[in-house]
């Protein structure tokens, strides 16, 4: 019986390495058909990577091929002897589904690149609102769509030879033991292997998940190259990659019903030709401070504001920070919103001064080669200051390669580059203190005299949490001493806050090292958004759950030395839009004209608006729920409200910008601002 199964195994597999062929084929004619350069000479590496990753990656869809036939053909037949002889026939006609599959998906993607130069993205799910003759007039008279439909048979036919070939290859015999109860152990060896065999296979060659192929993982070496990121792609993979995003309302608007929308802030309809960030152009009131040779915008991954708050006091979590804070030239705010709800939204939004909303500008290419006018780096380009973009990770996550450069930024730096291959590094990053501390070294050396902005963004504080903390002086009974003892021996949550407080007090030091070497330098410190935190569960205080304000809030704090308290016009909210407009009031000559969508935190905020959330000076909302409730730090649970939306209409109006921007490509500006 099992030796039955044995043998359907071996037809299993065989049967699985078809697809990823016909996937490679079809890599091949898609590069051959659109690649800007399809001579490999040259380029060997590329190519080879491209096909490599591609195979590893495709396999989380091929290689369902061998499980199910495994457990619709194999199993069943190692059980029902009359049921094997039929076998290879019942997998031939499932493979040939599959492949059919497979043909209709590269179809689809050659037609989609053909007519808007891109894989499979969210858009294919705006062709429920099209006009179903005219895509049956494209697909037959522009995309010739009779010769596609003919194509399955040949395709087919060759298909089930092919299969057929494979199949009658030899298997490998059987092994009989003499002792029953070896036979039982081998046999059920054998089985288990197989099921592990199936997830080494769906996880690209690993067994753990971690490292399963994605975007992000994509070598460097082809994520560089616009293309060939497409081409790494199996046609089923980018095809549910874009059936998993979501939509935005904002992408299938007219321009009317857009205009309409959006006049809550700009105060006045506009016609298709016409941009309407040039009702946001703001004139600076003066220099506040003298203008200083370096900025330094410091953006801590998870740096939140719960880790600052005084019922926390016993975590230590962010002492370096509140040390900070205790500077009079030093300006800090409690109540922060973040752009984005995770790392990317958050930084993108920045970058670009109009909010991400949820369209991933990050990965469109036509945010690759240009900008907004309201983009961070071309604003402090008018300003005269050179703009410099660090990051502790690599370049290729998120298409930040593309991404950053487009913006506007003079010079981008990736971690692992700066720091060296061998640097320690999470699977994100290098360890925030040797990033900020050869990122520090580079500065100094700088001979360039013109001023400049650098952003630099960590990437430590984040799970796993598996640096040696211990090593960089975390010792828990000496830090928190009066933490309760069932904490300390879960080992999982003290890598979290020892994360935090480690993150912390590398900023802080950067900070510090900066001042005495550029003693007239302003500094921003805050994080791209806040995390799960507080352990609740071991009676830190009364309540076992997270207020709304230790979920959503992340930290601002503003140093120079000419600040005070009251430059900030004792503002006790704020958000990440309101950054860039602050640095320009603060240094800008009177009369400096510059764009942004929101107003600076030297003068009064009573309400900020993201994509997500919203706030006033006493409460906090979150859209995705409607929930709201009290600012109050307290460690008793505050009363929520539900079914509470405020400002929806501003929220709508600032999302639909960023729609109008990407639907109208022709009104972004180039790198240089032209």
């Amino acid at each position: 019986m099992f030796s039955l199964f044995f043998t359907g195994l071996q037809q299993d597999f065989k049967l699985m390495l078809i697809a990823p062929f016909i996937c490679a084929l079809f890599r091949l004619a898609f590069i051959l058909t659109y690649a800007p350069e399809k001579n490999p000479m040259g380029h060997i590496r590329k190519w080879l990577t491209c096909f490599r990753y591609g195979f590893w990656w495709g396999l989380d869809f091929n290689a369902y091929v061998y499980l199910f036939s495994m457990v619709l053909v194999s199993l069943p037949a190692a059980f029902i002897p009359a049921y094997y002889s039929w076998g290879d026939d019942v997998r031939r006609i499932g493979l040939l589904i599959y492949l059919a599959a497979i043909y209709t998906a590269f179809f689809g993607k050659m037609i989609f690149y053909y007519h808007f130069h891109d894989t499979y993205n969210e858009m294919i799910k705006l062709g429920g609102h099209a006009d179903k003759k005219n895509l049956l007039d494209i697909f037959f008279r522009q995309n010739y769509g009779v010769l596609i439909l003919i194509g399955y048979v040949p395709y087919l036919w060759v298909s089930s030879l092919l299969t057929e070939w494979v199949l009658s290859l030899p298997n490998l015999n059987y092994v009989e033991l003499s002792m029953p109860w070896l036979q039982y152990l081998l046999n059920t060896v054998i089985f288990i292997l197989a099921v592990v065999f199936f997830y080494w296979l769906r996880y690209g060659g690993t067994l753990n998940h971690r490292n399963k192929p994605e975007l992000d993982e994509v070598p460097d070496v082809v994520k560089n190259d616009v293309f060939f990121t497409k081409a790494v792609m199996d046609d089923l993979v980018a095809f549910e990659m874009a059936c998993k995003k979501s939509v935005e309302s904002v992408l299938s608007h007219d321009d009317k019903t857009s205009s309409q929308i959006m006049q809550v802030v700009t105060h006045r309809e506009f016609s298709s030709e016409e941009n309407p960030l040039q009702c946001f152009t703001r004139k600076a009131k003066g220099a506040k401070i003298k203008r200083p040779s370096h900025i330094f915008y410091l953006l801590g991954e998870s740096h939140a504001q719960a880790g600052l708050d005084s019922l926390y006091a016993d975590l230590h979590l962010m002492d370096a920070s509140k040390e900070f804070r205790q500077s009079p030239h030093t300006v800090a705010i409690d109540n922060f919103l973040s752009a984005g709800m995770n790392s990317r939204p958050s930084l993108v939004s920045l970058l670009t001064g109009i909010y991400d909303a949820g369209l991933e500008l990050n990965e469109r290419e036509l945010f690759w080669n240009k900008s907004v006018a309201c983009s961070l780096p071309l604003e402090m380009r008018r300003l005269g200051y050179r703009t410099e973009f660090w990051y502790g990770g690599g370049l290729n996550h998120g298409s930040m390669y593309h991404f950053v450069p487009g913006t506007g930024f003079d010079a981008c730096h990736a971690g692992p580059d700066f720091c060296g291959k061998d640097a320690p590094a999470t699977w994100l990053g290098v360890y925030d203190h040797i990033f900020l501390d050869k990122a520090a070294e580079i500065i100094e050396s700088d001979k360039d005299a013109s001023p400049v902005l650098h952003l630099l963004y960590t990437t430590s504080n984040h799970g796993p949490w598996n640096l040696p903390f211990a090593e960089y002086g975390f010792n828990a009974d000496e830090l928190m001493p009066g933490i309760p003892q069932a904490l300390k021996k879960d080992a999982r949550t003290m890598r979290r806050l020892a994360a935090a407080w480690y993150a912390d007090r590398c900023l802080i030091q950067f900070v510090e090292r900066m001042k005495k070497a550029f003693p007239d330098s302003l500094f921003v410190v805050t994080g791209d958004h806040t995390g799960g935190l507080i352990p609740y569960q071991y009676g830190l205080i009364e309540r076992r759950e997270p207020s709304l304000r230790e979920q959503l809030l992340t930290t601002f704090a503003i140093h120079h030395p000419e600040l005070s308290a009251g430059s900030l016009a004792g503002n006790v909210i704020g958000g990440h839009m309101n950054i860039l407009p602050t640095l320009i009031e603060l240094i800008a000559p009177e009369g400096h004209e510059y764009c942004t969508l929101f107003p600076s935190l030297t003068e009064k905020i009573d309400h900020v608006v993201t994509p997500t959330c919203w706030m006033t000076q006493e409460t906090l909302g979150d859209y995705r729920n409607g929930l709201s409730q009290s600012l109050a730090v307290t460690e008793k649970m505050l009363p929520i409200k539900r079914d509470e939306t405020r400002f929806a209409d501003e929220r709508d109006a600032y999302c639909e910008i960023t729609g109008w921007m990407v639907r109208h490509p022709e009104l972004l500006l180039a790198k240089d601002g032209q």
